[in-house]
């Protein structure tokens, strides 16, 4: 490695991409094109980066395996900037085993931590949890350890264990600090900002009150038949019922909870259930099965009597009911969540965040559109949606997630 090489390399550890670019701008061999990429990626345009990788690592070719698997990883990483979940994760695994085999394991840790991000955007936390929990950050620069505490608090707030993901963001605070770069400091203050801002409202029958992170987690925990709109389920304690494809007993459950300790009528009922102002028979009748399916589910938690109004939730143990609401309303919250983190997603790694059809998210994506509250870049598949980061809340809760329900 020449001197202008390691120089333009160290620049790049301490975030001084300018600085790395001024040494390497007019060289075109396969390390200058590395260093090139991931000071384009530092400086926000990934499309150069991702081009000037591919370069490097065609240059470098088979031969030179270790800088090869080092162009995937950055190459990888600036697919995670760009929202761009298309490629396949077995060039990644591959470019892991390359470094393992040289033991470069502070880059094989890099690539694993890219890998563990892109489970937890894409809303699976069971499987980010066993990734993460294969990574041995001990002894690593604070830079690395810094991601991979910032990756753990993240999965410890989707999964609302408060406590876990406060102890990792000081972790994560302190290995920024070391490091000294400003990005990653800024990272970790932005994520310690989620505690102290609005998570869920609690609807109750005299209006509304914001909950914080922490306090929807002491509600979850405290043994009240909660009937959760933001991840859409009801439950107490560990007992919880899904209801995320099941949009009408969801609508029923969110107006029993909201009519509690009271009954509900049967027209409001149909109104929620069925978005309809005109109710004959037909969806009286329907209004009964879907009760009846209702009752059948939440059995375990409590009851639904019938009136002569039309229906009352009776949770068993005189529980108390709560209502959780999500800080934003609308079809589209998850969607506009996903939106906010400020980075240009594209429509197909949107859809398959949300578990949603691409043609579900362009509907959404153009009423959201039509509202002012998303726009777009580019054309056809260069195209890519950004909204505005919502302040004076946090979406932590509308994000999608298969939460376990331990």
């Amino acid at each position: 490695m020449d001197s202008l090489i390691a120089a333009s390399a160290r620049a790049l550890a301490a975030g001084d991409a300018l600085g790395a670019l001024k040494r390497v701008a007019l060289r075109d061999d396969p390390p200058a094109l590395a260093l090139r990429g991931i000071a384009m990626a530092q400086l926000g345009d990934y499309s150069l980066a991702r081009e000037l990788l591919r370069h490097a690592g065609r240059g470098f070719g088979s031969h030179e395996e270790l800088a090869r698997a080092r162009c995937i990883v950055a190459e990888a990483e600036v697919a995670l900037a760009m929202r761009d979940f298309g490629g396949s994760p077995r060039l990644l695994t591959a470019a892991v085993a390359a470094l393992e085999a040289h033991a470069d394991h502070a880059n094989a840790l890099q690539a694993r931590l890219i890998a563990a991000r892109r489970l937890l955007l894409l809303g699976r936390i069971d499987n980010a949890k066993a990734a993460l929990a294969q990574l041995d950050a001990d002894g690593l620069p604070p830079s690395f350890s810094a991601v991979a505490q910032l990756t753990a608090a993240e999965l410890a707030l989707r999964s609302l264990h408060v406590d876990s993901a406060r102890a990792s963001l000081a972790r994560a605070l302190e290995a920024a600090k070391r490091a000294g770069v400003p990005a990653l400091l800024a990272e970790v203050e932005q994520a310690q900002a989620a505690f102290d801002q609005p998570a869920a409202r609690l609807l109750l029958s005299g209006g509304e009150r914001k909950l914080r992170l922490d306090e929807v987690a002491a509600l979850l925990a405290s043994g009240t038949l909660v009937v959760d709109a933001c991840r859409r389920r009801v439950g107490a304690g560990a007992v919880w019922r899904p209801l995320v494809r099941r949009p009408v007993l969801f609508a029923l459950a969110c107006a029993l909870a909201q009519g509690w300790p009271g009954d509900v009528n049967r027209e409001s009922l149909i109104v929620d259930a069925f978005r309809t102002r005109h109710p004959d028979e037909s969806h009286r009748a329907r209004l009964r099965v879907e009760i009846g399916r209702l009752r059948r589910l939440i059995a375990p938690l409590a009851g639904i009597e019938a009136t002569a109004q039309g229906f009352a939730l009776k949770p068993f143990g005189d529980l108390p009911v709560a209502l959780l609401a999500p800080p934003i309303d609308g079809e589209q919250a998850s969607l506009v969540a996903l939106l906010c983190d400020g980075a240009p997603w594209s429509t197909s790694a949107l859809a398959l965040a949300l578990g949603a059809s691409q043609r579900t998210v362009q509907r959404a994506l153009a009423e959201l559109e039509a509202a002012g509250r998303v726009r777009s870049i580019g054309r056809a598949r260069a195209r890519r949606w950004l909204s505005p980061p919502l302040t004076g809340f946090t979406t932590i809760l509308l994000l999608p997630t298969a939460l376990s329900m331990e």
